[in-house]
């Protein structure tokens, strides 16, 4: 997993509520169990004319030149604003991997959905919330400033405009300590690899039969 310290990204405006796991990665691209490969399909039915299929070559799609993914002025966009109730629906896993292949290394929101903001932190993905008035100015700053960007610094938990305002928000030390150091359950259990071989090694060695 990525480590997530500071980020001086562009923010891309998603001015709708309610968005639902569906929405951000349609259930037709949840064969592969990949953490990769999810980015070009991200929004599938917002960024593109027709309907997505796996194996698609994406570079021959119609585009929605009405949806923001496609602005031109977002491209290569790190922080994604949204709106209430920001991943809503199924609890599929595929929704953080889709936003983060994509290029989204942090979501900011007035509310999330719990299983997609527990999901984020999985996978090396900073969920926000900031009051919604807050989120509302970020809106339209960011929507009136072509190349806006915000600063968000893990450490310090803030969120800083290009004007200097800056906001701060709140996570668990656990949460923290894990993103700082791109540490998944997996990269964490492994730091103790060392306690558990030992232990394997000693039952092994006090119940030699259940090793036969």
């Amino acid at each position: 997993m990525k480590a997530f310290t500071l980020l001086n990204g562009l923010v891309c405006p998603l001015d709708r509520a309610n968005v639902d796991t569906d929405a951000i990665i349609p259930k037709q691209f949840l064969k592969s169990i990949k953490r990769s490969g999810f980015g070009p399909n991200l929004f599938d039915e917002w960024r593109y004319l027709d309907h997505g299929e796996p194996g698609m070559d994406n570079s021959k799609r119609a585009i929605n030149p009405e949806f923001v993914l496609n602005f031109p002025r977002y491209a290569g966009a790190q922080v994604l604003l949204a709106r209430d109730n920001f991943g809503c629906g199924s609890s599929r896993e595929h929704a953080p991997w889709a936003i983060e292949d994509y290029g989204f290394r942090s979501v900011i929101a007035p509310s999330f959905a719990d299983i997609f903001f527990n999901n984020c932190f999985k996978n090396g993905l900073l969920p926000i919330v900031l009051a919604a008035d807050i989120v509302e100015q970020l809106f339209r700053e960011a929507e009136a400033t072509e190349g806006y960007k915000l600063v968000v610094d893990l450490e310090a938990q803030t969120v800083t405009t290009p004007a200097g305002a800056s906001f701060g928000f709140d996570i668990t030390a656990h949460r923290k300590h894990c993103l700082l150091n791109g540490l998944d359950e997996i990269g964490l259990t492994l730091q103790h690899a060392d306690v558990i071989r030992s232990f394997e090694a000693q039952r092994k060695a006090q119940q030699p039969w259940l090793f036969v």
